[in-house]
């Protein structure tokens, strides 16, 4: 069974469905149509909700997307719904700023407003615009132009009061200790069952004797195949209950990521380490996305496309694969094989990342090309991490997201480069280079020409800012 608290009310679940997603079971389940349906994909914002967890002797809110999250992974946790911030008859006051600022229109999309605002809010001492935008980029309305929104934003974060969540925070600290998760937990249907193991011997276990299983970290892209192909998964494990999963520690040589580490999390350190890194990630989907999503997560599904795995590749980092009581570490670039195929064994798990620490004479870039600034996937990705010392390059990693079924090294553009002095024509015999490394397809978020001529000029763009650093704009470029 789970249990998980719904406001301060603690459910208890024996025979759900796993496939179940939050989503559904507020509006099916439990009565509560407050939260939205719009997209089912994790774009639109309109089905936000707040989970709270324990930090400590304190509740940490996260907004989620609660289209993409199954019931099982609330285990321990706290979910509050928008039906659950009026209190006594009277508004929230976010949902109070929202009224008074005019920050509502045709209303669909209101809900997640508010749950983001309430999350937002509840992290924040003051307004701060750039934290609102962050805030909001994962909220999607086609009526305010949301102006109106940013000043209900600035009005509860500047004029908040303690609430009932806070009045009550004691005893919910009580509660959530009183239901954390103290053994493998399992939620079993009969047809479809989802195990919730708490250390990783036991995830190394249960996954040799369930190899057919489906690991659910984030579950941001898992979820997809639920509610956008209608698939059913018979059985799941997962693994957001491993705490040593879900640790950053920076050693001498590596920042070490769980696998089931959320991308927020892994903000701090790897910014720390490269700037360009931590700006990635603000644009890494939504904060929804960013609070749920892990990078074992974004490096195990393979995608061509995933934001993580260039950066990773050009850093030269690796991951650690565990099966049964065994390990191997492989660099990351191995990882993949093919579109959707990678080294991964039978009953093998990524149980971390392995990053290495920023060295003198090192220059590290990275850019995302997209067509909206946030919450949109890459057309193309690069990371480029030189280490030039005289003037000449001495070591070269080049890599991109979206020139190829997989995210890959640009071999013969980085042997162009290798031992050069970095001439505008060295540059330009590298640019060339890249149509040897790659063969780009044409879909609908750009052509191959389109492809190839901006990850060239994405190489040009690097050498500009290593001689003009003043004039850098990195991870911002857009189009």
């Amino acid at each position: 069974m789970i249990q998980f608290l719904l406001n301060r009310e603690l459910r208890t679940e024996h025979a759900l469905d796993p496939n179940v997603t939050v989503l559904q079971y507020l509006r099916e389940h439990v009565g509560k149509p407050g939260t939205k349906e719009g997209c089912a994909s994790g774009d639109c914002g309109a089905c936000t909700v707040v989970v709270g967890e324990l930090d400590g002797e304190r509740v940490r809110y996260r907004t989620l997307n609660s289209c993409l999250t199954f019931v099982s992974s609330l285990h321990g946790k706290q979910l509050i719904s928008v039906e659950d911030l009026k209190h006594q008859g009277r508004l929230h006051s976010v949902q109070q700023a929202m009224v008074d600022c005019h920050g509502s229109q045709c209303g669909f999309c209101t809900p997640g407003f508010v749950m983001s605002l309430f999350a937002l809010q509840k992290n924040s001492t003051s307004f701060d615009k750039a934290e609102t935008m962050e805030a909001l980029a994962g909220n999607l309305c086609r009526c305010t132009g949301y102006r109106p929104i940013i000043d209900a934003a600035e009005q509860a974060c500047c004029q908040q009061q303690p609430d009932q969540f806070d009045a009550v925070e004691a005893q919910t600290v009580a509660q959530l200790k009183a239901i954390a998760p103290r053994d493998t937990a399992e939620l079993n249907s009969g047809d479809k069952r989802c195990l919730l193991p708490l250390t990783v011997a036991d995830l190394a276990e249960l996954y040799a004797a369930n190899p057919e299983a489906r690991l659910l970290a984030g579950g941001t892209d898992l979820a997809l195949e639920v509610t956008q192909f209608h698939r059913e998964l018979p059985v799941m494990i997962y693994v957001g209950h491993i705490e040593s999963m879900k640790r950053v520690e920076v050693t001498a040589e590596h920042i070490e990521i769980g696998a089931a580490t959320a991308l927020s999390d892994c903000y701090t350190a790897l910014a720390a380490e490269y700037p360009d890194f931590g700006e990635l990630l603000h644009r890494f989907a939504s904060l929804q996305i960013r609070n749920q999503g892990t990078l074992g997560g974004n490096i195990g599904n393979a995608s061509p496309i995933g934001d993580a795995p260039p950066l990773l590749i050009a850093l030269g980092a690796q991951i650690v694969l565990r099966k049964g009581n065994d390990t191997r570490s492989l660099p990351i670039e191995d990882y993949f094989l093919d579109y959707k195929v990678t080294a991964r064994q039978e009953a093998e798990f990524i149980e971390k990342i392995l990053v290495p620490r920023a060295q003198a004479n090192q220059a590290f870039r990275a850019y995302k090309v997209s067509k909206r600034l946030d919450d949109d996937i890459s057309a193309v990705c690069a990371a480029f991490n030189l280490r030039i010392e005289d003037g000449v390059v001495q070591d070269v990693r080049i890599a991109f997201g979206g020139m190829a079924a997989i995210p890959k090294r640009a071999a013969a553009c980085e042997a162009a480069l290798l031992g050069g002095v970095c001439y505008p024509a060295e540059i330009e015999r590298a640019c060339a280079a890249l149509a040897e490394d790659f063969t780009p397809l044409s879909d609908f978020r750009a052509s191959k020409e389109y492809r190839l001529l901006t990850a060239q000029n994405l190489l040009r763009k690097f050498f500009l800012e290593l001689n003009a650093p003043e004039v850098e704009t990195r991870v911002t470029a857009y189009v």
